[in-house]
């Protein structure tokens, strides 16, 4: 499972090169990139297939358009800012097709050397299926493809998983999917132990197989994020108007009593920073007020952890000797309902 071949292990010269990208970065109401760590992570792959003289063929989704183009979630802004990072033009193929006439001329007219960056894939109602006929699109673009977007690795869309059925050449990972699997591999398989695991996020169906497999490896899960909510209602707490998957209620119930079989310990939010309603836009002003979890009133939503719980997660991270942490504690977009994240963090 986590010995994958790598950019270093194929010469790409004079071929296309596929390479999806994380560049599902925060854009200002102007338009304007407000955090580039994504597009600075992903330049160490992008200059090894120049430098050895692919034809690098830039692809990633932005937001979530569904299906529709939206100029707002044009990926224009990322191709303007990557071609002052690599110091090259990085020539963007604004096709609301994402493999249309527009991007198939970008590709057929490309020296080695060059980039180019499509359209944001989801743009394609197909991408988020895992459609056949879009899959086969990109695959027509590319000899080779190289997966370097380990924030989507888990999601099976056209752009990560379909299109690998239908590229002739390899499928290899980048240096930041390398790196990735490298750490989380060692830290997973071969922990230092107390071995603690985070996990956040909205719900809890995305991590059903994580929660599962890092309950047999950790000593402690924590669990924050918006999904702590289904475990709190399938534990009997009234949780007002939070975020709640009913399907997942059972599940729940059942990896509590797994951890409690298996002598591990799964700590659950003892406190919630709750509001009236979500933050729109999120992050706006917000009032919250920090109550017991046994007392979350009814016409509120739990956007947080309280300060008890930080407290009670961040004494369990610094006895730890490894960490591993997936999604935040709240809506940490909101500078208010950061606190949470901010907490265990700093830890």
């Amino acid at each position: 499972m986590l010995n994958k071949k790598s950019v270093d292990d194929i010469n790409v010269k004079g071929k296309k090169v596929l390479v999806r990208c994380d560049f599902n970065v925060p854009l200002d109401a102007d338009l304007n990139i407000t955090d580039e760590n994504r597009l600075v992570a992903a330049l160490p792959t992008i200059k090894k297939l120049i430098a050895d003289g692919g034809k690098v063929i830039l692809c990633s989704h932005l937001g979530k358009p569904k299906g529709e183009p939206k100029p707002e979630l044009s990926l224009a802004p990322v191709a303007k800012r990557l071609t002052e990072l690599l110091g090259q033009e990085v020539k963007f193929a604004a096709d609301a097709n994402v493999v249309g006439d527009n991007a198939k001329a970008a590709v057929a007219a490309m020296n080695d050397g060059d980039v180019i960056l499509l359209e944001n894939t989801r743009y394609r109602a197909e991408e988020t299926k895992n459609g056949e006929a879009f899959s086969k699109e990109l695959a027509s673009l590319a000899d080779v493809f190289v997966n370097d977007a380990f924030g989507t690795a888990h999601r099976a869309h056209c752009s990560n998983v379909g299109v690998t059925e239908f590229v002739k050449g390899d499928c290899v990972v980048g240096y930041l999917m390398q790196k990735e699997i490298d750490f989380l591999g060692n830290a997973v398989d071969n922990p230092v132990r107390p071995f603690v695991a985070i996990l956040g996020g909205a719900k809890v169906a995305d991590k059903l197989n994580v929660i599962s497999n890092l309950l047999e490896k950790c000593d402690t899960l924590i669990i924050g994020g918006g999904m702590a909510f289904t475990f709190l209602k399938a534990q009997g707490k009234e949780i007002g108007k939070s975020l709640v998957d009913d399907t997942k209620l059972d599940y729940c119930r059942e990896m509590v009593e797994k951890a409690a079989k298996l002598g591990k310990k799964l700590l659950l939010p003892v406190d919630a920073a709750v509001a009236a309603s979500f933050p729109d836009p999120i992050d706006a002003p917000i009032e919250v007020q920090n109550v017991s979890v046994d007392a979350i009133p009814a016409d509120t939503m739990g956007l947080d952890i309280g300060p008890e719980t930080a407290k009670l997660y961040a004494d369990t991270v610094k006895s730890a000797k490894t960490v591993v942490w997936n999604g935040p504690m709240g809506v940490f977009e909101n500078p208010t309902l950061a606190q949470g994240t901010i907490a265990v963090a700093k830890y």
